[in-house]
């Protein structure tokens, strides 16, 4: 069980205080989602959904980019 869960509604991270998704949990995901990509975008797309509404103030290029982007 992974310590690198979001902590909400700040979205960081409760295992390092990164922004999450941090990079331990970011090769966690890859891990568990190993050989499911498009799975993998849609969890991170379902918790992008959420991290907007919490997060109003950040651009949503930014959040983007942090929850969907290094998963190419």
């Amino acid at each position: 069980m992974t310590t690198h869960l979001p902590i909400t509604p700040a979205w960081v991270c409760g295992g390092c205080g990164a922004d999450w998704p941090c990079p331990s949990r970011r090769q966690e995901l890859l891990a568990e989602y190993d050989g499911a990509p498009v799975s993998l975008a849609l969890y991170l797309a379902a918790q992008l959904v959420d991290a907007t509404r919490h997060l109003p103030q950040v651009s949503a290029g930014h959040l983007h980019h942090r929850f969907l982007g290094w998963t190419r």
